[in-house]
């Protein structure tokens, strides 16, 4: 289950990169931020009101927990959102490759989990596999700044792997529903407070389809992704679970596809196969 959930979580995460280049054009950055947060937020209400959350306090847990949220979701997706303003969705996803060799790292440095040679060469091996799938990208009307909007993604990683290493840390106490419930409502008034300043701009019209896509990205994306993704970390080792971070890029190259007519060929497949593999033989029990 734990499995399914990440590639669950990996899939939504996947269609997030194409949702939020197309509501970027509609909404100020901040203002789609906020309202996902807001709609994530609303949507955890009834559960925390009906006792559905549970967590155990420490003395001392909000340095962490206020760690966890500021890293993810506050400066995460201020890293992302002006990313995706300056590079490709393809571009920005293929930058999540770097994620699990980050979270393995830090989960020796940190967390003190050794990891079997064959986590590292499943790791390098779907890699490969993303370097392959990215060697079409290139700069174009959407992509005005790749470097820079590269560059933002990933600090936009090395904030995500902050997160999941608190968030492995915090498990033993806090369910994945309170983890991500602390996650929107620091978001919620992180990107509240930074609608009020005048970097940010309240929407003058309402679009009814893109109003339905930020819904989606609160109430699917921010809730349902997190949640299973805060889930399965709290069960398996974090660089197990990191090297499904791999399977953005493909799962985006497919979404790409299907929903924005691109071309889908051989190689791309033959790539993507090489991602799966990867992820695999960092799963497979050693011998």
């Amino acid at each position: 289950m734990p499995y399914l959930a990440l590639t669950l979580a990996m899939f939504l995460w996947s269609s997030a990169f194409i949702v939020l280049k197309y509501v970027f054009q509609f909404y100020h950055p901040l203002a789609v931020l906020f309202a996902r947060m807001a709609v994530a937020t609303l949507c955890l209400l009834p559960l925390a009101m009906g006792g559905r959350i549970s967590w155990h306090y420490r003395k001392g847990d909000w340095r962490w927990l206020l760690a966890m949220g500021l890293a993810e979701p506050c400066l995460y997706f201020l890293f992302e959102a002006n990313a995706l303003t300056l590079t490709s969705a393809s571009q920005a996803g293929v930058i999540t490759a770097t994620l699990p060799m980050l979270m393995a790292i830090g989960a020796s440095v940190f967390l003190h989990e050794r990891q079997p040679r064959q986590v590292w060469l499943g790791i390098a091996l779907s890699f490969a596999g993303v370097i392959w799938l990215s060697m079409d990208s290139r700069a174009g009307p959407g992509a005005p700044n790749p470097s820079l909007g590269n560059a933002l993604e990933f600090c936009a990683m090395v904030c995500a792997c902050g997160y999941v290493l608190i968030a492995k840390r915090m498990s033993a106490r806090y369910s994945p529903l309170a983890i991500t419930g602390i996650q929107t409502l620091t978001g919620c008034v992180w990107f509240g407070l930074a609608m009020l300043t005048p970097w940010g701009a309240w929407p003058d019209t309402l679009y009814l389809i893109p109003s339905l896509w930020v819904l989606y990205l609160g109430a699917v994306i921010t809730l349902g992704a997190y949640g299973l993704y805060t889930w399965a970390v709290s069960r398996i080792p974090v660089a197990k679970a990191g090297a499904f971070n791999n399977l953005i890029p493909v799962f985006t190259v497919l979404l790409a596809w299907l929903l924005l007519d691109e071309r889908f060929e051989a190689w791309q497949a033959a790539a993507g196969a090489l991602v799966f593999a990867g992820v695999w033989l960092s799963q497979r029990r050693a011998a």
